[in-house]
């Protein structure tokens, strides 16, 4: 009996020693990053000044471990892409409707950059905004130039009626030739749904709500409910045309304050589901979206909004879709971490929000400050926290069927020097496909596991894998398996190599 209570022991504190493994360095972990350009930081940039600074910002957001880009395509209802529906972007070439010189399309572009360097590539599109608050000479083929009576300006800015069902076919159309056209792997929308509230402006919205309301009697139900019906159907768009596609939202990182809502959190301040109209835990219960990345961009002690408190709440409450959290770096950097006075909060967010059951990952933004290396904020990530590579989290509630194994795992000299090559599974349908390879290496009489992921050498879309040969003395176990789009993995195929 005692002897069994010590084996008992021992199997614990192991299984307790593998669970710190784990969180200290996941294997798997959403670890993504903001590229904005509503911001004008492109506005006029030649493309091929452009593409270089695209190239060297990727470049270094490998380095630190990154493995996902939301790369904002459609801020004003206008394009970053090749589009015969919306106009070029003002924040591409400086006038809206005016294609770049030489031609090129950022959106294909970046997809190709991320997906070469194993990253994901998310479309981030403002679905309702349409002019901000600077004065824009509209392109000819600008949705308000032919339907004007659909908008509706507030705090000087033009955004679609929410409440016009024809707004949400054509929004849905703009999702649905992207997701066709693009080999994107998501779909993404942030915090602007009904526009932010204005002091002393109303949302005149009354002819759409008398007109389309649907014997709601509240208008603030009613235009929950207008967002809800945009979510379900961009979900569906989405799921129709390519199933493998995800759809992910970025709330305002309060969903209801307490004394609204006895279910709400300890907080004072706006409030996503009163103020913006979004029901984010309506689009997750329902399954309307697949992931979920709340902007949690405020510090750790913040009086009305503490960072803390907010990513317990939605770890508490937003489980039923992966939850991710959205970091504000410049804010982070700039305030001490309560518990030591000396040091930024970076540490103590990062170990909190992967001490969370339910949390995932995290999202910087934006991925330009991130660049510029803040209080060694990237240099932290790359040398501590994004240390050794993740692969995105899964998404079973999408498919959770693993590809078949790789074959012909063989080592071959040849003129570029000493070579891993496989041959790609066989795959029956587009969600079987395997589109990446990860392969580990493990030394001699190295327990071979592919739960480690300091073991891993490699996340490539190439069938193939140079070796890093030196005098043939040593032998390695190489493991190579294959993802599908949702990063389901393979069984592994195995190699004995002298290096």
């Amino acid at each position: 009996m005692r002897l069994g209570k010590f084996f008992l022991l021992i199997a614990m504190l192991l299984a307790g020693q593998m669970i710190k493994a784990q969180s200290t360095a996941p294997k798997r972990e959403f670890r993504g990053a903001w590229i904005a350009t509503v911001n004008g930081q492109f506005m006029g940039m030649s493309t091929d000044a452009m593409q270089q600074s695209l190239i060297d910002r990727l470049n270094v957001l490998q380095k630190a471990g990154i493995n996902a880009i939301i790369f904002q395509v459609r801020p004003e209802s206008d394009a970053l892409y090749k589009s015969d529906i919306e106009p070029w972007s003002r924040f591409l070439t400086g006038t809206q409707g005016k294609p770049p010189y030489p031609m090129w399309d950022p959106m294909d572009f970046m997809i190709r950059e991320c997906h070469k360097r194993g990253m994901e590539f998310h479309a981030w599109i403002n679905p309702y905004r349409a002019r901000m608050k600077a004065k824009v000479d509209f392109s000819p083929m600008h949705p308000y130039v032919r339907h004007p009576e659909r908008f509706i300006t507030y705090g000087g800015q033009l955004f679609y009626d929410p409440g016009l069902p024809e707004n949400r076919q054509y929004i849905c159309s703009i999702v649905k030739d992207i997701v066709t056209r693009y080999d994107v792997d998501a779909i993404h929308m942030d915090d602007y749904f009904y526009p932010y509230p204005v002091a002393g402006e109303e949302f005149n919205d009354h002819v759409s709500f008398a007109r389309y309301g649907r014997g709601y009697a509240n208008r603030d139900d009613w235009r929950r409910d207008n967002v809800n019906r945009l979510i379900k159907d961009i979900h569906e768009t989405v799921r129709e045309t390519k199933p493998w596609v995800k759809f992910g939202v970025s709330p305002f990182g309060i969903y209801r304050n307490a004394k609204t809502d006895s279910n709400g959190s300890a907080t004072n301040g706006l409030q996503c589901y009163d103020d913006l109209y979004a029901d984010v835990l309506k689009w997750i219960d329902n399954g309307w979206i697949d992931y979920n990345i709340p902007q949690l961009y405020w510090e750790m002690g913040h009086r009305a909004a503490d960072y803390t408190t907010l990513i317990k709440w939605w770890d508490e409450h937003a489980s039923k879709r992966p939850l991710y959290i959205g970091e504000d770096i410049l804010r982070t950097v700039k305030h001490a971490d309560p518990n030591h006075p000396n040091q930024h909060q970076q540490q103590a967010k990062m170990n909190l929000s992967r001490s969370l059951q339910n949390v995932q990952g995290n999202c910087m933004w934006y991925a330009e400050a991130l660049t510029q290396n803040p209080g060694n904020y990237l240099t932290m990530l790359e040398r501590n926290y994004y240390r050794y590579p993740a692969l995105p989290p899964r998404s079973p509630f999408i498919d959770s069927h693993a590809p078949k194994k790789v074959k012909k795992l063989k080592p071959v000299w040849t003129m570029d020097g000493y070579m891993l090559f496989w041959t790609a599974p066989k795959a029956k349908t587009e969600m079987d496909k395997a589109v990446r390879y990860v392969v580990y290496r493990f030394a001699k009489r190295e327990r071979v596991h592919t739960n480690d992921p300091s073991r891993i050498v490699a996340i490539t879309p190439d069938t193939f894998l140079k070796l890093p040969y030196e005098a043939g003395k040593d032998k390695y176990t190489y493991v190579v398996t294959a993802l599908d789009r949702l990063h389901n993995e393979s069984g592994m195929k195995k190699k004995q190599i002298r290096l």
